[in-house]
C-alpha cells in the first residue's frame, strides 16, 4: 500500500512524484521500460517562456525559476547545462508580426520578459541572420536549452522511489485504486495517470477516455560542429522552420509542418529546411543534417495538457496531453498536480482539467512549435 502512485516515468510522472514526496507523501512511480524512455528522452530540452495564453505563461515562468536551479536544487551527479540563450520568433508579414505582439503582450502581463523587436535588432541578437524578409521579431533573453535533458530527467528520478513494472489496469478498490499488471497488485489511495499518448489505454476501460491522439514530429540533426554558428533558437512560424545550435555543437533544423511516415517525407521536409535555411541562416548551408530524429506528441483539441482529478472517478488524477511542451511546464505541473492529489486545487486545474474537452471549455495555444 502506497499513497499515491504515479504511472509513467517521464519528466511529468517523475516530477509530480518528486513534489508529493516533498509534500511527506509515499509515492511509487510505476514506468514500463525506464525513466524517460519514451516523450521525455527524444525532446532536445528546450525552456521557453513565450506563449500565447496566459495559463501557459505562467506555467512556463514558473517551470522557467524552477529549472534554472535545477542542477543545485537536485544536487546532479552530472552537469545539466542549461543556458539562456534566448528563443527569436521572427515574422515575414504584417499579420505574422501582429500575432507575436498579441502574444506578448499576454507574457508581459504575466511577467515574461519578451518583446517586439526589429529586423535590425533580430540581426543583432542572431548574428547572420537575413532580415530583409523580415517584418519584425518576438525576443525573450530568458529561454534556453539543457545541454543533457534526458540527464535532467534522471536527476528528479534519483529522488523518488521508480519501479520497472508495465501497469494493465487502474481500478477502484474500496476507498483507494488497485494498480494492476504482469508485476501483480498495488493498492494505492491515489493514482496518477501521466503515461503521454498511451494515458486512455488505463483511462478508457473505465469510461474516461480524453481526447488525445498521437502526432509523430521529425527534426534533423547534425554531426557536433566546433564552431558556433548559431545562439539563440530561431523560429520562422510563416516558414515552418525552426534551427538551433545546442551545446554538443550539434545543429538541429526543423520542418514544423513535419509529421507522418519519414520514409515518405524525408525528402520533403529536407526541401523545407533547406529553403529555411537559404532565407533566413545561410550561415547553415554547409551544414550536413544527416540525422532524423523522430519522436511523438500526445496532442489534445487546443494543444493543452489535461491535468488533475478525472470526473468520476474519486482519488484518480491526470497529467497527459502536452502537445510537445511537458518538459518546459512539468516543475510547475506537478506543484499543481500534486496539490489536486492532496485536496488543495490550484486554479489552473479549473481551466486545464479533464472535463473542458466535453464542456467544450477548450484553452487554444497557439504558439506551439
Amino acid at each position: 500500500m502506497t499513497d499515491v502512485a504515479v504511472v509513467g516515468g517521464g519528466v511529468t510522472g517523475v516530477s509530480i512524484a518528486l513534489a508529493l514526496q516533498e509534500r511527506g507523501h509515499e509515492v511509487v512511480v510505476l514506468e514500463r521500460s525506464g525513466v524517460a524512455a519514451g516523450q521525455s528522452g527524444v525532446q532536445p530540452g528546450g525552456v521557453r517562456q513565450q506563449w500565447g495564453t496566459t495559463t501557459t505563461c505562467r506555467l512556463a515562468r514558473e517551470s522557467a525559476a524552477w529549472w534554472r536551479d535545477a542542477e543545485e536544487r537536485l544536487s546532479s551527479p552530472v552537469r545539466l547545462g542549461f543556458k539562456a540563450c534566448g528563443y527569436l520568433f521572427v515574422a515575414h508579414s504584417e499579420d505574422g508580426l501582429a500575432r507575436l505582439a498579441a502574444n506578448v503582450a499576454v507574457q508581459n502581463a504575466e511577467g515574461v520578459a519578451s518583446r517586439i523587436v526589429s529586423p535590425e535588432e533580430a540581426a543583432e541578437l542572431a548574428p547572420g541572420l537575413l532580415v530583409e524578409e523580415l517584418t519584425g521579431g518576438a525576443w525573450c533573453p530568458d529561454d534556453g536549452y539543457f545541454d543533457e535533458p534526458q540527464a535532467a530527467v534522471e536527476a528528479i528520478a534519483r529522488h523518488v522511489d521508480v519501479r520497472i513494472a508495465n501497469v494493465g489496469a487502474v481500478t477502484p478498490s474500496g476507498s483507494g485504486w488497485e494498480v494492476t499488471g504482469p508485476f501483480g497488485r498495488m493498492s494505492a489511495a491515489a493514482v496518477v495517470v501521466a503515461t503521454g499518448v498511451d494515458a486512455n489505454d488505463l483511462l478508457g476501460p473505465l469510461g474516461c477516455a480524453l481526447p488525445i491522439d498521437l502526432e509523430e514530429r521529425h527534426l534533423f540533426l547534425s554531426e557536433p560542429v566546433r564552431e558556433r554558428l548559431l545562439e539563440p533558437l530561431v523560429v520562422a512560424p510563416e516558414l515552418r522552420f525552426a534551427a538551433k545550435q545546442l551545446g554538443s555543437g550539434r545543429v538541429l533544423a526543423s520542418d514544423l509542418g513535419a509529421v507522418g511516415d519519414p520514409a515518405e517525407g524525408a525528402p520533403r521536409w529536407r526541401v523545407a529546411v533547406q529553403d529555411g535555411i537559404r532565407r533566413l541562416v545561410p550561415v547553415l548551408e554547409y551544414v550536413d543534417f544527416n540525422v532524423l530524429a523522430s519522436g511523438a506528441y500526445d496532442i489534445t483539441p487546443d494543444r493543452q495538457p489535461a491535468l488533475g482529478p478525472v470526473p468520476g472517478q474519486d482519488g484518480l488524477h491526470v497529467a497527459a496531453g502536452f502537445s510537445g511542451h511537458g518538459f518546459m511546464i512539468a516543475p510547475a505541473v506537478a506543484r499543481i498536480v500534486a496539490a489536486g492529489v492532496v485536496g488543495e486545487p490550484d486554479p489552473v486545474l479549473e481551466i486545464l482539467d479533464a472535463g473542458r474537452f466535453r464542456e467544450g471549455r477548450l484553452v487554444p495555444e497557439s504558439q506551439v512549435v
